[in-house]
């Protein structure tokens, strides 16, 4: 996949498996940071506050760069990473996965684990549709009425997303495009005759 995209989930969903008598209930949720992560869990823990187990990975960032998997109670291995396991292999990035257990009373040993919660996970992701997004960077511009023209000309050629924009005297733009055409819209930008500002902060 190029640089500048990604896969991820475009909304939540959900998947359920038993595996001999325990029951095992996977969700999927679009995630974008730590803090949102840890509301999903604990909504889930007061939903099934009476299961054995809340078993979890996720991942973050364009690469996936920041990941981390919880086996929460179960053996070392059996669950945190089958469900990461099965993120890496559809290339998912920016979820979370979640696999609640309620404990049917037989054990099911290391090997019966790893793959109860895999296919769990596997459920869940083929529940949700999963779309791809590009890395984008948004880019401020601020140029003079005369140059209007060649500018405008400029942002239909490449298409950037316009965000806000204010022709007056001095006008500006704020837009956002995908990163691999961000250098090259600066550039035209420039010899359009615009000088480029740092992006407005967010609010």
């Amino acid at each position: 996949m190029e640089e500048d995209r990604y896969l991820t989930v475009a909304a939540p969903a959900e998947a359920s498996c038993r595996e001999r008598s325990s029951k095992f209930l996977a969700f999927i949720y679009p995630v974008t940071g730590e803090e949102e992560i840890r509301e999903r869990l604990e909504a889930l823990r007061k939903r099934y506050y009476d299961a054995t187990h809340h078993c979890y990975a996720w991942r973050l960032g364009p690469r996936g760069e920041q990941f981390r998997a919880n086996d929460d109670g179960e053996p070392s291995g059996t669950a945190g990473k089958p469900i990461l396991g099965q993120m890496l292999s559809t290339d998912i990035t920016d979820c979370l996965v979640v696999v609640v257990r309620y404990f049917g009373g037989t054990k099911l040993g290391v090997p019966g684990l790893i793959a109860a919660y895999k296919e769990s996970a596997a459920e869940a992701i083929a529940a949700a549709e999963i779309v791809d997004r590009t890395v984008d960077r948004t880019v401020r511009v601020e140029f003079p009425y005369v140059a209007m023209n060649d500018i405008m000309r400029t942002v239909k050629e490449l298409q950037p997303r316009i965000e806000a924009q204010e022709f007056d005297n001095l006008c500006s733009m704020r837009l956002t495009i995908r990163e691999s055409l961000a250098d090259r819209l600066v550039d035209k930008l420039r010899k359009a005759g615009g000088s480029i500002a740092d992006p407005d902060p967010k609010p």
